[in-house]
């Protein structure tokens, strides 16, 4: 490590202040703390001194995610072999969808980190290691086939509408990575919904199918042919991480146990979606509605949304109350609009970003009504000591 050291100081020596690429010094300070512990340290004042920084906590996330992507990259070359073969291996399913998932990747980082270091020069700050998750979670919930400069694009609406418009990492008001998919889901409909965009090559091999279940619901079909614990475990189509509710609560655990991600928000988040569940279910109309409240919380984006998206520490709630609030509307938003409009099966998208808007002001009058409570508390107190 020492050597690594030296050769990243001489490395930086032509960036430092005073120096000819001074300009250039982010981009190359970026990698730096990448690979190591920033050396400067607090010199006046008061602070908390901790081990826990903004790097850290993205790489707690971005750990989080890892047992989801695997398993996703699994499943996406398994819902494509297993109907065109009698028999499909572990290595082979994972390389079809690994073959498939990590050119993806490789785009979104390499866009999304190419904007930020150029903002970074340009507005002469450090690279923050924000997009670290972004730059994950956008791929994963993406469609399997999606051309890739479909994904570069995405990124860019994501990274310059969605963050660097408001200021850059912890100004944004809406979730990067939600933002990518919406601005892929409406400029590019036909790849981001349908029977035929699920599933590796489904659109091309006649023999595959990719028919989601929501999908199916939203067409009046109640025949499903998947169990419960097909969709728990994830052995169906969707997006390319999203379909294990099992993976994801182990995601959830790492957060939880971690304190990177609230507990509060992903509870209220499925008791809200559980809570609107159980209201359709006693509507008999349709096949939607038939659809048993627990289904509705292991299938579709639902799980991975309350997990990953809707625990953003930027985009979501501040307060303990408004995080009860904030996620259980979540989850109650996001069943009744996959209930109520067809069109939109998967609406834990919209339910995220819609929140994400009101978020400032469930904190606003949570703040308020405390405020009020103290001063109730106080005037009651003063009222005492005057009759005393």
């Amino acid at each position: 490590m020492n050597f690594l050291r030296k050769q990243l100081d001489k490395i930086k020596a032509p960036f430092q202040p005073g120096e000819k690429y001074e300009k250039f010094a982010p981009a190359v300070n970026a990698f730096d703390t990448f690979l190591f512990v920033p050396n400067h340290t607090t010199k006046k004042g008061a602070h908390i001194r901790d081990a826990v920084d903004l790097k850290r906590t993205m790489i707690t996330v971005v750990l989080a995610l890892v047992p989801a992507l695997i398993f996703g990259m699994w499943n996406a070359g398994y819902q494509y072999l297993h109907q065109i073969q009698a028999e499909v291996g572990f290595w082979e399913a994972f390389s079809h969808g690994a073959w498939k998932i990590l050119p993806m990747i490789a785009v979104s980082y390499g866009v999304g980190l190419g904007i930020e270091f150029l903002f970074a020069i340009y507005r002469g700050h450090e690279v923050n290691e924000g997009y670290l998750v972004t730059g994950l979670l956008i791929p994963m919930i993406m469609p399997v086939d999606i051309p890739l400069w479909m994904v570069a694009l995405s990124v860019v609406f994501a990274v310059l509408i969605g963050k660097e418009a408001f200021g850059g990492t912890g100004m944004n008001i809406l979730n990067p990575a939600l933002t990518a998919r919406a601005f892929a889901f409406f400029a590019y409909p036909t790849y981001m919904s349908g029977n035929q965009v699920w599933v590796s090559e489904a659109a091309s091999v006649d023999a595959v199918s990719g028919e989601t279940i929501l999908g199916s619901l939203a067409a009046g079909n109640s025949n499903i042919e998947y169990s419960s614990l097909d969709m728990f475990s994830g052995l169906i189509p969707g997006s390319i991480a999203e379909t294990s509710t099992a993976f994801i609560l182990l995601g959830a655990l790492i957060l939880i146990l971690t304190k990177v991600g609230d507990w509060r928000i992903i509870l209220s988040g499925f008791i809200g979606a559980a809570v609107m569940g159980m209201i359709f279910n006693a509507v008999d109309a349709n096949a939607l509605t038939n659809f048993p409240w627990y289904n509705h919380l292991i299938v579709g984006g639902l799980a991975f949304g309350i997990v990953f998206m809707a625990t953003d520490p930027v985009s979501g709630a501040q307060t303990f109350k408004g995080k009860w609030i904030y996620g259980f509307l979540i989850g109650l938003f996001a069943v009744m609009i996959r209930i109520f409009n067809p069109a939109y099966p998967e609406g834990i998208m919209l339910a995220i970003l819609l929140m994400n808007v009101f978020a400032p002001t469930i904190d606003h009058y949570v703040v308020q009504g405390n405020i009020k409570k103290r001063k109730k508390r106080a005037a009651k107190a003063q009222a005492n000591l005057k009759t005393a």
